[in-house]
Protein backbone atom coordinates (compact mmCIF):
# COMPACT_ATOMS: atom_id res chain seq x y z
CA UNK A 1 0.00 0.00 0.00
CA UNK A 2 3.24 2.20 0.49
CA UNK A 3 4.47 1.90 -2.65
CA UNK A 4 1.08 2.99 -3.90
CA UNK A 5 0.25 6.10 -2.14
CA UNK A 6 3.74 7.18 -2.98
CA UNK A 7 3.26 6.58 -6.71
CA UNK A 8 -0.23 8.46 -6.56
CA UNK A 9 1.52 11.45 -4.92
CA UNK A 10 4.47 11.82 -7.23
CA UNK A 11 1.86 11.41 -10.02
CA UNK A 12 -0.11 14.08 -7.85
CA UNK A 13 2.90 16.65 -7.80
CA UNK A 14 3.95 16.35 -11.76
CA UNK A 15 0.10 16.80 -12.76
CA UNK A 16 -0.11 20.45 -10.99
CA UNK A 17 2.37 21.64 -13.75
CA UNK A 18 -0.83 23.36 -15.75
CA UNK A 19 0.82 24.00 -19.62
CA UNK A 20 -2.06 25.78 -20.81
CA UNK A 21 -2.37 27.73 -17.88
CA UNK A 22 0.65 28.81 -18.05
CA UNK A 23 0.38 29.78 -22.10
CA UNK A 24 -2.73 31.62 -21.04
CA UNK A 25 -0.76 33.65 -18.51
CA UNK A 26 1.91 34.14 -21.08
CA UNK A 27 -0.98 36.00 -22.94
CA UNK A 28 -2.30 37.47 -19.60
CA UNK A 29 -5.16 35.65 -19.54
CA UNK A 30 -6.40 32.92 -17.54
CA UNK A 31 -7.13 30.08 -20.21
CA UNK A 32 -10.19 28.65 -17.95
CA UNK A 33 -12.25 31.67 -18.67
CA UNK A 34 -12.63 30.88 -22.52
CA UNK A 35 -14.05 28.42 -24.22
CA UNK A 36 -14.95 25.54 -22.48
CA UNK A 37 -13.28 26.82 -19.04
CA UNK A 38 -11.08 24.00 -18.42
CA UNK A 39 -7.34 24.07 -18.72
CA UNK A 40 -6.86 21.33 -21.38
CA UNK A 41 -5.53 21.27 -24.84
CA UNK A 42 -8.81 21.34 -26.68
CA UNK A 43 -9.46 24.53 -24.81
CA UNK A 44 -5.74 25.73 -25.66
CA UNK A 45 -6.19 25.11 -29.35
CA UNK A 46 -9.36 26.63 -29.55
CA UNK A 47 -8.31 29.86 -27.47
CA UNK A 48 -4.97 30.23 -28.47
CA UNK A 49 -4.14 28.17 -31.88
CA UNK A 50 -2.47 25.28 -33.19
CA UNK A 51 0.92 26.65 -31.48
CA UNK A 52 -0.66 26.66 -28.36
CA UNK A 53 -2.19 23.63 -28.45
CA UNK A 54 0.32 21.66 -29.68
CA UNK A 55 2.63 22.93 -26.85
CA UNK A 56 -0.19 22.05 -24.40
CA UNK A 57 -0.24 18.36 -25.49
CA UNK A 58 3.17 17.67 -25.47
CA UNK A 59 4.08 19.58 -21.95
CA UNK A 60 0.64 17.82 -20.30
CA UNK A 61 1.70 14.37 -22.20
CA UNK A 62 5.66 14.94 -20.74
CA UNK A 63 4.54 15.66 -17.19
CA UNK A 64 2.84 11.88 -17.12
CA UNK A 65 6.05 10.19 -18.78
CA UNK A 66 7.70 11.79 -15.98
CA UNK A 67 6.16 10.83 -13.31
CA UNK A 68 6.03 7.49 -14.31
CA UNK A 69 9.74 7.11 -15.08
CA UNK A 70 10.38 8.53 -11.66
CA UNK A 71 8.13 6.17 -10.34
CA UNK A 72 9.90 2.99 -11.73
CA UNK A 73 13.52 4.44 -11.45
CA UNK A 74 12.71 4.22 -7.12
CA UNK A 75 10.51 1.23 -6.93
CA UNK A 76 12.84 -0.95 -9.86
CA UNK A 77 14.35 -2.55 -6.94
CA UNK A 78 12.23 -2.99 -3.92
CA UNK A 79 8.89 -3.67 -5.94
CA UNK A 80 9.94 -4.76 -9.69
CA UNK A 81 6.87 -7.57 -9.28
CA UNK A 82 4.04 -4.96 -9.53
CA UNK A 83 6.11 -2.16 -11.49
CA UNK A 84 3.08 -2.12 -14.01
CA UNK A 85 0.19 -1.79 -11.42
CA UNK A 86 2.73 1.15 -9.59
CA UNK A 87 2.98 3.20 -13.00
CA UNK A 88 -0.58 3.27 -13.44
CA UNK A 89 -1.23 4.30 -10.21
CA UNK A 90 1.65 7.05 -10.90
CA UNK A 91 -0.62 7.98 -14.11
CA UNK A 92 -4.08 8.50 -11.97
CA UNK A 93 -2.13 10.55 -9.53
CA UNK A 94 -0.78 12.72 -12.51
CA UNK A 95 -4.54 12.83 -14.48
CA UNK A 96 -6.28 13.91 -10.97
CA UNK A 97 -3.07 16.40 -10.32
CA UNK A 98 -4.06 17.40 -13.72
CA UNK A 99 -8.00 17.74 -13.19
CA UNK A 100 -7.92 19.15 -9.98
CA UNK A 101 -5.09 20.79 -8.75
CA UNK A 102 -4.95 22.16 -5.32
CA UNK A 103 -2.57 25.09 -6.54
CA UNK A 104 -5.79 26.02 -8.74
CA UNK A 105 -9.01 25.54 -6.74
CA UNK A 106 -9.09 22.46 -8.69
CA UNK A 107 -9.78 24.08 -11.54
CA UNK A 108 -7.71 21.78 -14.35
CA UNK A 109 -8.20 19.71 -17.29
CA UNK A 110 -10.10 16.83 -18.50
CA UNK A 111 -7.34 14.60 -18.60
CA UNK A 112 -6.93 13.84 -21.98
CA UNK A 113 -2.96 14.52 -23.02
CA UNK A 114 -2.02 13.59 -19.60
CA UNK A 115 -3.50 9.85 -20.90
CA UNK A 116 -1.64 10.04 -23.86
CA UNK A 117 2.09 10.48 -22.11
CA UNK A 118 0.61 7.25 -19.64
CA UNK A 119 -0.01 5.21 -22.72
CA UNK A 120 3.27 6.34 -24.40
CA UNK A 121 4.90 5.27 -21.23
CA UNK A 122 3.65 2.50 -19.97
CA UNK A 123 2.63 0.40 -23.39
CA UNK A 124 3.65 1.62 -26.81
CA UNK A 125 1.19 -0.59 -28.11
CA UNK A 126 -1.56 0.28 -26.49
CA UNK A 127 -0.97 4.36 -27.67
CA UNK A 128 -0.59 3.19 -31.37
CA UNK A 129 -4.02 1.45 -31.36
CA UNK A 130 -5.86 4.58 -29.31
CA UNK A 131 -3.94 7.01 -31.64
CA UNK A 132 -5.29 4.91 -34.85
CA UNK A 133 -8.70 5.05 -33.27
CA UNK A 134 -8.87 8.59 -32.15
CA UNK A 135 -6.99 9.74 -35.96
CA UNK A 136 -9.95 7.49 -37.85
CA UNK A 137 -12.54 9.10 -35.80
CA UNK A 138 -11.75 12.80 -35.66
CA UNK A 139 -10.72 12.81 -39.35
CA UNK A 140 -14.36 11.36 -40.15
CA UNK A 141 -16.23 13.38 -37.18
CA UNK A 142 -14.13 15.89 -36.19
CA UNK A 143 -15.72 15.50 -32.41
CA UNK A 144 -12.31 16.02 -30.31
CA UNK A 145 -14.51 14.72 -27.11
CA UNK A 146 -15.88 11.50 -29.10
CA UNK A 147 -12.31 10.40 -30.40
CA UNK A 148 -11.08 10.63 -26.75
CA UNK A 149 -13.94 8.69 -25.05
CA UNK A 150 -13.74 5.97 -27.47
CA UNK A 151 -9.80 6.06 -27.75
CA UNK A 152 -10.31 5.37 -23.58
CA UNK A 153 -12.75 2.02 -23.88
CA UNK A 154 -10.52 1.31 -26.59
CA UNK A 155 -6.82 1.50 -24.46
CA UNK A 156 -9.16 -0.19 -21.34
CA UNK A 157 -10.03 -3.27 -23.96
CA UNK A 158 -6.63 -3.58 -25.28
CA UNK A 159 -4.87 -3.42 -21.69
CA UNK A 160 -7.47 -6.15 -20.68
CA UNK A 161 -6.37 -8.60 -23.87
CA UNK A 162 -2.68 -7.69 -23.73
CA UNK A 163 -2.73 -8.60 -19.79
CA UNK A 164 -4.78 -11.82 -20.10
CA UNK A 165 -1.95 -12.76 -22.65
CA UNK A 166 0.76 -11.76 -20.68
CA UNK A 167 -0.21 -10.11 -17.33
CA UNK A 168 2.29 -7.69 -17.72
CA UNK A 169 4.41 -9.98 -15.83
CA UNK A 170 2.17 -10.17 -12.68
CA UNK A 171 -0.10 -12.43 -10.48
CA UNK A 172 -3.85 -12.55 -11.04
CA UNK A 173 -4.44 -10.04 -8.41
CA UNK A 174 -2.25 -7.66 -9.38
CA UNK A 175 -3.55 -7.37 -12.73
CA UNK A 176 -7.09 -7.43 -12.23
CA UNK A 177 -5.81 -4.36 -9.67
CA UNK A 178 -4.30 -2.72 -13.01
CA UNK A 179 -7.65 -3.30 -14.53
CA UNK A 180 -10.03 -1.75 -12.06
CA UNK A 181 -7.56 1.36 -11.61
CA UNK A 182 -7.57 1.60 -15.45
CA UNK A 183 -11.51 1.30 -15.61
CA UNK A 184 -11.51 3.95 -12.69
CA UNK A 185 -9.93 6.34 -15.08
CA UNK A 186 -12.02 5.40 -17.59
CA UNK A 187 -15.36 6.20 -16.25
CA UNK A 188 -13.00 9.28 -14.61
CA UNK A 189 -12.97 10.72 -18.30
CA UNK A 190 -16.45 10.08 -18.72
CA UNK A 191 -17.52 11.93 -15.89
CA UNK A 192 -15.16 15.04 -16.37
CA UNK A 193 -16.69 14.88 -20.34
CA UNK A 194 -20.21 14.41 -19.28
CA UNK A 195 -21.19 18.18 -20.57
CA UNK A 196 -19.78 16.92 -23.89
CA UNK A 197 -21.75 13.64 -23.63
CA UNK A 198 -25.06 15.93 -23.62
CA UNK A 199 -24.04 17.95 -26.36
CA UNK A 200 -22.79 15.09 -28.74
CA UNK A 201 -26.33 13.58 -28.24
CA UNK A 202 -27.94 16.81 -28.77
CA UNK A 203 -26.49 17.20 -31.94
CA UNK A 204 -24.62 20.81 -30.60
CA UNK A 205 -21.32 19.67 -29.69
CA UNK A 206 -18.01 21.96 -31.45
CA UNK A 207 -16.37 20.38 -34.06
CA UNK A 208 -12.52 21.21 -34.44
CA UNK A 209 -11.11 21.42 -38.15
CA UNK A 210 -7.37 21.82 -37.79
CA UNK A 211 -6.56 23.21 -41.42
CA UNK A 212 -9.14 26.17 -40.58
CA UNK A 213 -7.85 26.61 -36.98
CA UNK A 214 -11.25 27.21 -35.32
CA UNK A 215 -13.87 25.76 -34.37
CA UNK A 216 -17.59 25.15 -35.96
CA UNK A 217 -20.60 23.74 -34.77
CA UNK A 218 -21.85 20.18 -35.67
Amino acid sequence: MTERLISILIGYVFGLFQTSYIIGKMHKTDIREHGSGNAGTTNALRTFGKKAGAMTLVGDCLKCVLAIAVVRLIFADRAAEIIPLLCIYAAAGCILGHNFPITLGFRGGKGIAASVGFLIAFDWRLFVICAVVFLALFFTTHYVSLCSLTSYLAALIAMIVFGEISGYGMDRIHTTEMYLVMAALTVLAFWRHRANIVRLSKGTESKVFLSKSKTKKG
